[in-house]
This record gives structure tokens, sequence and C-alpha cells, in this order.
């Protein structure tokens, strides 16, 4: 059975740009299926665009500094997001890895990194195109990724349950919500140098970190 396609919701003001990604999505190996496309930020939470797999967000699409509200809600919601934006700043990228995006790419980096970024996002996995690395190397702040509340709790439980079910009903959350702030953990220990691809790697990385002390796991 072929696997199913990987779809996006386009969320940008410029039809010029709109169009070009929806090119390239379609001319993908495999074809990224785009449900919606355009200006409207309802898009991302009705119709089509609200199943969609990755978003795709314009950060200048917001006025004045709402782009950085609009991305914690979709990204605190669950969504996996692909920030794509005129902007160079390596402050504002690194501060949308930091609020959770997958990856932040700006409108110069093309087509293959954009198609790259939204089929790792698809499997809730980080990118990291040219402009980003050279942020990342650029911050001197510290290497202990700044987890949201909901992200530690899911480690937390994760790591004192036996199963990730029970680590999700324990919650009052989806085991699929916890899969996703596990994966969106996984993706700040990635951008700040710290890998955890396994749970024991992220267990090393907790008790690094003070998330979970052994005595906790020893009672678990």
């Amino acid at each position: 059975m072929a696997a199913k396609p990987v779809t996006a919701v386009v969320v940008d003001d410029h039809d010029v740009v709109a169009a070009g990604v929806q090119a390239w999505c379609a001319q993908a190996d495999p074809p990224i299926r785009v449900l919606a496309v355009g200006a409207n930020l309802a898009a991302l939470w009705a119709g089509p665009g609200r199943d969609a797999d990755v978003v795709v967000f314009d950060l200048q699409l917001a006025r004045s500094h709402q782009e950085f509200g609009e991305l914690r809600r979709l990204v605190e919601s669950g969504r996996r997001v692909v920030v794509y934006s005129q902007s160079s700043d390596s402050a504002t990228a690194i501060r949308c890895i930091d609020v959770g995006a997958l990856a932040y790419l700006t409108k110069r980096e093309g087509k293959d990194h954009l198609v790259a970024a939204i089929q790792a996002a698809a499997q809730g996995k980080p990118y990291t195109p040219p402009s980003l690395s050279g942020a990342m190397v650029g911050d001197r702040r510290s290497a202990r990724p700044p987890l949201t509340a909901q992200e530690t709790a899911a480690l937390r439980a994760w790591f004192s349950s036996p199963s990730k079910r029970l680590a999700a009903r324990a919650l009052g959350i989806s085991p699929k919500t916890l899969d996703t702030y596990i994966d969106r953990a996984r993706t700040r220990y990635a951008n700040v140098g710290r890998p955890a691809p396994t749970k024991s790697a992220l267990v090393a990385r907790a008790l690094d970190d003070g998330i979970i002390t052994l005595d906790e796991l020893n009672e678990s």
C-alpha cells in the first residue's frame, strides 16, 4: 500500500511566493499535497487547511509582533510548523525555533530546502537549512533548551509510565498529542546541539537538566 501523501497548508500574502511553493510541492518526490494556500490566517484553523500535516507560515503575515503569538498558538495546538520568511535576522530565526517551529527558512533558500523541511516536519523532525545553521552557530546562550510546560510534563509522564498510552491518560491528553510534545522536546535538544534520538538518550538529557531525578525514575 502506498504511503499516505504529506499534506501542507501555505499561508503567505505574496501571491507569487504562494504559487511558487505550491508548484514546488507538486513537483516534489513524492508530491506534497497543498490543501489550502493564501493570506488568510483562518485557513490554518478552518476548512481543509486545519487537517494539513505541515503549516508553511510566512512570519511577516501578521502585523507587528503578533506573528510570534500566532506561531506559539500553532505549536501549542500540536501543529508542525515550517517558518518561511523574508527576514534573515538570526535572532528572529532562533526565537522561532525556541517557540517550537521545526524549521526556519529564508525565502532565498529555494525549492530543495523548503521541500526537505516540509518532508521532515511531517515526521515531526527538525530541518536545519544554511541560514538557520549559521544562526545557531552564532547563538551563545545556554545549551539547555527552553522546553514548554507541556513538553516537560510529557517527558516526565513518559519516563515514569510503562507506556505512552498510560502517560497520555495521566495527563488527560491523547497519545498523539503526547507524541507531539515528545517530538518537540527532541527537536529543541537537537537544535541546541544535544540530539536525543532514543528514549534512553532523552532520559539522559532530562537527568542532566534536572527535569527528572534518578529517585523519580527508580520509583516508576
